[in-house]
């Protein structure tokens, strides 16, 4: 792995003679290079978890643990710990006399296994607190706070996938992923209701997307977090895995069978801010370190949390070599980065006198632009074939733009705007739609500014939102109608694809995050329905190269017709890289069906439906095109052929010209 400013070797210094090792709980010893400590203060040591946080070694024959930790304002720093009764001073560890404040000391016979923490006594207020690890990669299960000396060590078997990821770079490529909050996905109500381990997951996850052919999955946070209630949100853990579902090696192995199964595992990450937790970063040597010391750039008034602070650069060493480090040590292949918009904005969330200008007088929070810009920068180049994934709401240029042209450097962007003109189009009853034609249409005009992501993600379900289920108006019969139409019409829209889990059920309550899916509810017929449609799509999807070659680039997409408000028609090509690849989708938003609508084609010939949302399997009406379809030579639509097309009640239809 490539490491800012040059590669970073670990090498054990031992500052202490043979002779004094025994005489001194905690042994002088460093992982540090001045040349590591030099890349730490620049905020560019990208593998900071090889060197801070707790490892396993051997000094002098003699086996035992090294503890490192920044706090450069403590007057003295403890390990506690089950080795040592949690005694706070018994095991005092070295500070570094080069001024960067990490503190560090090699302690013999503490083990895998071993639960410790660090008591920090700040040179200031007579502040004394227990700390667990910032760079642990273990920590004990909630609400217990302790560390965990870890290893990491795991045997992977997905060589043959990591090698097709690489030979997949710069290719198109269908996206079609699966978000899943892990605990809440699957329970056992027989053993008092408890989330699936990671273990059990790898059991039954990787079978179950394969059967519903998504490409990727993407886990809500997995990163340790002290309260459920925040979906792993609120981290205090950035590099240990949440210990209630497992090990960390549980959790790679449930990747690592994920990988055998041909799924990718997109992981969320949230370096846009942090929980108060005392035992957490929050005042970490009792000094505000790793947030802003204003609260009008330290504190985020949405989630009662602290805010990194962006322009110190060992912080900003913390950030990166974190995402870096799922990357490397859990073999991740992309991140989705939470709340990008709160981090680029000042006055996020804050009323006028609330927060602090930058240094030319603007709103735009220039350390984290700097910031995503140089995480994007380093994940790809240590891992080209690795996505990075904004969640951004607002209408911020070239966030998939090129670092080198002034763009932050994402792959994707979530498609915020599609998501809600979409569901707001759907949830209207449809004899209203022809006076929102241009809400369902407008997502084109800029479909193509940046690299987008639809996502129909866990926050559209949540907090009296509603399920996507009962958004659709209508009866039984059209709000199933108006589900399969919503997403046959999402996988033929241009951009990646992504659903929160419980989509391809039907839910009709909204997520609870205490609870498991109601998996239930595919006794009933329409649920089974939506299923297979999902199913379905997601073939059809990979299967067709017009749904995903060019879905960044406006040669992949055609307008046939997008006027017919009066009816709630749309009707648009998608396109590959040749005729014979080519789509055509029409989209009939009401219940009324057309048995003889004309549209204009670009190709003569035959052309066959190779989907269609009405699907007596899916739960529809079953009204079908014939096998064939031969256009006729009537110019149309400003083509010189057209078809003759049965447009069945609320729903989507694709065609293709058989070769």
């Amino acid at each position: 792995m490539k490491r800012g400013g040059g590669r970073a070797k670990t090498k054990v210094v031992d500052e202490a003679p043979a002779e004094q090792r025994q005489d001194r709980p905690v042994w002088y010893a460093s992982r540090f290079t001045d040349y590591d400590v030099y890349l730490f203060r620049e905020g560019k040591h990208y593998s900071l978890y090889q060197k801070l946080g707790s490892h396993l070694m051997e000094m002098a024959g003699q086996k035992g643990t090294y503890f490192a930790v920044w706090a450069p304002n403590a007057d003295e720093v403890s390990v506690m710990g089950e080795f040592n009764g949690w005694s706070r001073d018994s095991h005092q560890l070295h500070v570094r006399h080069d001024g960067s404040g990490i503190w560090e000391g090699f302690i013999p016979e503490v083990q895998t296994g071993v639960m410790y923490k660090y008591h920090i006594k700040s040179k200031y207020h007579l502040y004394h607190v227990e700390k667990s690890d910032p760079f642990a990669f273990c920590r004990e299960v909630p609400p217990q706070t302790a560390s965990v000396v870890n290893d990491l060590q795991y045997e992977w078997q997905d060589q043959e996938w990591v090698d097709h990821r690489k030979n997949m770079l710069d290719k198109p490529q269908p996206y079609s992923v699966y978000e899943l909050h892990l605990g809440s996905w699957r329970r056992k109500p027989e053993d008092n209701n408890r989330p699936l381990t990671y273990r059990e997951l790898a059991e039954e996850l990787p079978a179950y997307i394969k059967d519903m052919g998504f490409t990727h999955v993407e886990f809500m946070p997995v990163m340790h977090h002290p309260f459920n209630g925040s979906w792993g949100y609120q981290i205090t853990g950035y590099f240990a895995a949440h210990s209630l579902l497992g090990s960390p090696q549980d959790l790679m192995h449930l990747i690592d069978v994920l990988h055998q199964n041909g799924i990718g595992v997109i992981m969320d990450w949230v370096p846009s801010h942090f929980p108060s937790d005392e035992h957490g970063l929050a005042y970490f040597d009792g000094t505000h370190l790793f947030e802003h010391a204003d609260p009008r750039k330290g504190y985020h008034p949405d989630w009662n949390s602290y805010i990194f602070n962006y322009g110190r650069n060992e912080v900003r060493s913390f950030l990166i070599s974190n995402a870096l480090f799922w990357l490397d040590k859990y073999h991740v292949d992309g991140l989705r980065v939470d709340a990008v918009a709160s981090m680029l904005y000042l006055d996020y969330s804050r009323k006028e006198g609330e927060w602090i200008p930058n240094d030319h007088g603007g709103r735009e929070n220039l350390e984290a632009i700097s910031l995503l810009k140089e995480f994007n920068q380093a994940v790809h180049d240590n891992f080209p074939e690795v996505l990075t994934i904004a969640e951004e709401s607002t209408a911020w240029p070239a966030v998939t733009g090129a670092v080198e042209h002034d763009g932050l450097g994402f792959n994707m962007k979530w498609m915020m705007g599609w998501m809600h003109d979409t569901l707001d189009y759907f949830s209207k009853d449809p004899i209203y739609r022809r006076y929102h034609q241009g809400e369902i249409t407008f997502s084109i005009i800029y479909a193509f500014s940046e690299r987008f992501m639809l996502p129909l993600s866990h926050d559209e379900v949540v907090h009296g939102k509603g399920s996507l289920l009962r958004k659709m108006p209508g009866d039984e019969w059209q709000a199933f109608a108006n589900l399969r139409a919503l997403y046959a019409y999402m996988y033929a829209h241009p951009g990646a694809k992504l659903m929160f889990m419980g989509a391809e059920l039907a839910q009709s309550s909204e997520w609870n995050h205490d609870s498991s899916l109601d998996w239930h509810l595919l006794q009933f017929g329409y649920h089974q329905g939506i299923q297979q449609l999902l199913r379905e799509l997601n073939a059809v999807y990979k299967a067709e190269p017009a749904l995903y070659a060019h879905t960044f680039d406006p040669q992949g997409f055609q307008w046939v017709d997008l006027n017919d408000a009066h009816n709630s028609v749309i009707s648009f090509l998608r396109k590959g890289n040749n005729t014979q690849e080519e789509l055509l989708v029409v989209c009939n938003f009401t219940p009324a069906m057309h048995e003889h609508y004309r549209l204009g084609v670009p190709h003569g010939g035959e052309w066959v439906q190779v989907f269609n949302s009405d699907d007596s399997r899916y739960g529809g009406s079953n009204k079908h095109n014939p096998d064939v379809i031969h256009t006729s030579p009537e110019p149309f639509h400003g083509h010189n052929h057209s078809l003759t097309l049965v447009l069945p009640p609320m729903a989507v239809v694709y065609f293709k010209l058989r070769s």
